[in-house]
């Protein structure tokens, strides 16, 4: 579990990387399409380490995070377990009149409200009054079945609808209508998979009653779906499809007429990871060509091309709660390739979207925190125990692409996001086009490229050094040309921002210790600290010379640079 990067028997030479960026073409604005999150157990929301958490990432982004959550509508008393939560929002009395009960979802959304996040309120999963099949209801996950009674339809579509509707009229008495027309509601989760034990049909009847019952409490309210998985795959593609079309021109199951409404549009995008030979392979191929089938497919509904598309769900893998020590394929979760793939995924996304000419306002990255686990387990998370894990650090990264330099970034504060991050020319001499990784992933020589992007008064560029196969292999050597610099006053200040193996990383710190499953208060502060975004070296003045300056560094593998120039 979580070993470092297996060596390679020959070590090819490294040929030098240009990257040349010119601060002088715009390219328009860069969305911050990262600051989405989510996870399955939101209970988790609410504990000590949970809202450490949210505070971190709210902190980080000069843009509210939105965040999404399963199992807000499941019965239970609120205990989490893996790939568990609930809330027990719905149950009925004797005589089966529904009974509502707000607490938990209340904890869980003002959580991320009094932190300055955004609810992207997932709807699901089926209480067990509901249900058609309602025992067994929990699961126990990892043993037995995981899809039990909270995954099948309901026997009565009417109360679904009426749940619904209370529950969204809940949020705009509770929060306000003018805060709450800025969510997101989105029709439960990959319903083309167990999710969902009944069919296509039987999914767009679920969302006609959802939607139907959400535009009565305010038709200014946001609702959207269908969720499903990866459209590289048919099956999910054709989900996908019949959802638009039903969407576009079918008959309404809750009112007769045309079609329904639709203000957003999600799809999943999962990358495929093996253990071969003693080394993790990552599959970047499968991520990004269900990004490319999925656009492809939106831009066929001439209606709907350009609504706002989020990736509810974008990872290297399928599984959250899948520790490494049992799925040694998961090996990439603690160290510096997750942040790595994670870079190359947002700058194909980014490229993707602007082929297909689509608007895609999210990339959710489904990670959090499990609390009181084993340290570096081998999750999908952020944070383990509290520590944050070099994944977070590119989140981190991503938030100092949109902000000027002297940003205030206290919680709860937020900045104007029209007048921050336009994105720049930028281009490296070792890319991997979007498309050649959609259709081959990224098993040759590696994914060295560029994302830049400049501020009034600053110019920050993001570099990675990617590689499907976690084997060891020779520094880049990287020449950053910047020009375009004509406004710049006087020299700039270069700060050099690093997440590989020796910085920003929480993980080699704690192997370094011995792999302490109980660490001494110095241990932990330690390991705590090594796991913020540190420095590759101090801050330095560079020159620029009529508008353009150099500056070369080594890169290595599975590692990103941020530059960030200001004057």
């Amino acid at each position: 579990m979580g070993t470092f990067a297996a060596p390679v028997s020959a070590q090819e030479t490294p040929k030098p990387v240009t990257i040349r960026v010119d601060a002088s073409r715009p390219l328009g604005p860069l969305p911050p399409i990262w600051a989405y999150f989510g996870y399955d157990e939101p209970n988790y929301t609410y504990m000590p380490r949970g809202r450490e958490l949210i505070s971190e990432l709210v902190a980080l982004s000069p843009v509210t995070v939105q965040i999404r959550a399963h199992n807000l509508l499941t019965t239970g008393d609120g205990t989490p377990s893996l790939k568990w939560g609930s809330t027990n929002a719905y149950t009925e009395d004797a005589s089966g009149h529904p009974v509502y009960d707000w607490k938990i979802v209340d904890r869980i959304l003002s959580t991320y409200l009094d932190a300055g996040a955004q609810p992207f309120v997932e709807i699901g999963f089926m209480p067990e009054a509901l249900s058609i099949h309602p025992e067994p209801y929990q699961h126990h996950f990892p043993e037995g079945e995981l899809y039990t009674g909270w995954a099948y339809p309901p026997k009565d579509y009417e109360k679904w609808g009426e749940l619904v509707r209370q529950l969204v009229l809940h949020c705009v008495e509770k929060y306000g209508e003018a805060e709450v027309a800025k969510w997101n509601f989105e029709i439960w989760n990959e319903p083309d998979i167990g999710y969902w034990h009944g069919t296509p049909e039987e999914y767009d009847k679920l969302y006609d009653y959802s939607a139907a019952a959400i535009k009565k409490v305010s038709p200014a309210l946001k609702v959207g779906g269908p969720a499903t998985t990866g459209p590289a795959s048919p099956h999910a593609a054709e989900f996908l499809r019949q959802f638009l079309e039903h969407c576009a021109h079918g008959k309404n199951f809750a009112t007769g007429q045309a079609g329904a409404p639709l203000d957003f549009i999600t799809f999943h995008a999962k990358g495929s990871p093996k253990f071969i030979d003693g080394h993790v392979e990552m599959g970047i191929r499968t991520n990004l060509g269900s990004v490319d089938r999925g656009l492809a497919i939106v831009h066929d509904f001439p209606q709907f091309a350009k609504l706002p598309i989020v990736l509810s769900e974008s990872d290297p893998d399928g599984c959250a709660a899948c520790a490494a020590t049992k799925y040694p394929q998961n090996a990439y979760r603690n160290g510096a390739l997750y942040p790595a793939f994670t870079a190359a995924i947002l700058r194909g996304t980014l490229d993707l979207a602007a082929q297909h000419d689509a608007n895609v306002e999210g990339l959710l990255t489904w990670a959090f925190e499990f609390e009181d686990k084993p340290y570096f387990e081998g999750y999908r998370t952020l944070a383990t125990n509290g520590i944050d894990k070099p994944e977070l650090n590119f989140f981190r990264m991503a938030g100092m692409m949109r902000m000027d330099p002297d940003a205030d970034l206290t919680p709860g504060h937020h900045l104007i996001a029209s007048t921050r991050g336009e994105r720049i020319a930028a281009e490296s001499s070792a890319a991997i086009s979007a498309d050649e990784i959609a259709k081959s992933g990224v098993r040759a020589a590696p994914d060295i490229d560029v994302l830049a992007s400049r501020s009034a008064r600053a110019v920050t560029v993001m570099i990675w050094n990617y590689h499907d196969d976690d084997v060891t292999a020779p520094d880049a050597p990287v020449k950053v040309t910047l020009t375009g610099l004509a406004d710049a006053a006087g020299p700039l200040l270069l700060h050099h921002y690093r997440i590989d193996r020796d910085h920003s990383n929480a993980y080699t710190v704690w192997l370094a210790m011995g792999s302490p499953q109980n660490p001494t208060p110095r241990q932990y502060h330690a390991v705590k600290s090594a796991g913020q975004l540190h420095l590759l070296d101090s801050p330095h003045c560079v020159s620029e010379k009529d508008g353009s300056l150099e500056v070369s560094f080594s890169l290595p593998r599975q590692a990103i640079s941020l530059l960030e120039f200001t004057w």
